[in-house]
């Protein structure tokens, strides 16, 4: 019978800072203790796989009467928790997302903090034959308030970046249309290698008038490819279904995928991801929920991020009881983005990893896996399909 695992990410979902927080600013970071503290929060699903017994966070609940609940007892009711720690030398979606693929990347992306040198802002304008303005580090909603009016005015791109190895493009899509503005991020693209090799190229269009502009859902990244295969190439060269669901096309530069559906935002992704569960598919449903990350967390509101988790959780209670006999779900993040925190930037964390299905023991504790690539090195276990990649197993712990 075939076997199919639902990996999904909760984009920036970090469970509390990790022993290096302080080389990226990051210490006192706990982006699912922000919300927990919020009193907002509502996620019983998650909160029977084990939420509250992630060990070594702000809101582990230790209990040592062992007459009480489950859920009171250090282990989860519904399969199995724990959490990762990265290995990779950032905290970004695409090391993130590459490390749960199996490939730590031990050398940083570059970043800009002073802005691109003036001379590839010059090449770019060149080859695209339109200037550029801005160059400028900050919050993307804050660049298009700022510069919104004169790039329509003017028809230049509004190029910036952040903390992360971006070079982040912004358009009208009413002055450049859509086409056009990939096309620019393709040429960038083409141009940031080397010592500018950039982990994402990001089309950033928007639409309206000042000050009122609102960015669209038609973003667009251009990822760097990785720099060797990773689970989705081995599970496809095994011949094995590979469905990619919101951005893990961009992530992974499209390697190793047999499917994908564009990003749509958290609720349309789940509409996908659900629908899929109905489908007979043998492999792996990888799935990236941005929303978290994009809409809330780089704009500090706490309210919505944990609005957002708690409606994800609600559509696990659609999720589980559709799984099949021989489906396994793991749900994690690729870095932390603290609402609360001070800044906009991502947030180095360890993220949680939860494990259900109906082959799946409940009540395992995993404590603290060395790798976010301890995921990959499970699915290609499950599979029995030849892995060369980073990590160590927990299957055995967990089956």
């Amino acid at each position: 019978m075939a076997k199919r695992v639902f990996l999904i990410v909760l984009d920036s979902a970090g469970v509390g800072y990790e022993p290096d927080a302080d080389r990226f600013g990051d210490v006192g970071s706990d982006t699912f203790g922000t919300c927990i503290r919020s009193g907002r929060l509502s996620v019983p699903n998650m909160e029977k796989m084990g939420l509250y017994q992630i060990e070594g966070t702000s809101f582990e609940r230790k209990e040592a009467d062992m007459q009480a609940p489950l859920s009171e007892r250090g282990v989860p009711e519904l399969g199995c928790c724990g959490k990762l720690q990265e290995q990779s030398a950032g905290k970004d979606t695409t090391m993130g997302h590459w490390e749960i693929g199996g490939v730590i990347s031990p050398k940083p992306m570059p970043t800009y903090p002073e802005g691109f040198p003036q001379e590839l802002l010059d090449e770019f304008a060149e080859k695209t034959g339109r200037g550029v303005i801005c160059n400028e580090v900050g919050s993307g909603t804050e660049m298009i308030r700022k510069y919104g009016e004169e790039q329509m005015r003017t028809g230049k791109w509004i190029v910036y970046t952040s903390a992360d190895s971006v070079f982040q493009i912004a358009a009208h899509e009413e002055v450049i249309p859509l086409e056009e503005l990939y096309e620019g991020c393709r040429t960038a693209r083409a141009m940031l290698t080397g010592d500018n090799a950039v982990g994402r190229v990001i089309a950033r269009p928007y639409i309206g008038e000042a000050p009122n502009f609102t960015r669209t859902v038609n973003r667009h990244d251009f990822s760097l490819e990785p720099p060797r295969d990773t689970i989705l190439d081995m599970m496809k060269a095994a011949g094995k279904d590979v469905i990619g669901v919101g951005k893990i096309y961009d992530i992974f530069a499209g390697r190793g995928l047999t499917r994908t559906f564009p990003n749509e935002g958290n609720e349309k992704n789940m509409d996908v991801t659900l629908s899929l569960l109905e489908e007979d598919f043998d492999g792996l449903c990888f799935v990236n929920l941005v929303d978290f990350d994009m809409l809330y967390g780089h704009r500090n509101d706490v309210k919505g991020y944990t609005d957002a988790l708690n409606a994800f959780d609600r559509r696990l209670d659609e999720f589980l009881p559709k799984m099949r006999k021989d489906d396994v779900l793991m749900i994690t993040a690729d870095h932390g983005c603290d609402p609360g925190f001070p800044g906009t930037d991502h947030t180095r964390e360890y993220v949680p990893l939860f494990c259900c299905g109906e082959k799946v023991k409940n009540g395992v504790n995993l404590g603290t896996r060395k790798s976010y690539a301890d995921i990959s090195a499970a699915i290609a276990e499950f599979f029995g399909i030849s892995y060369s990649g980073d990590g160590e197993s927990f299957l055995g712990e967990i089956m």
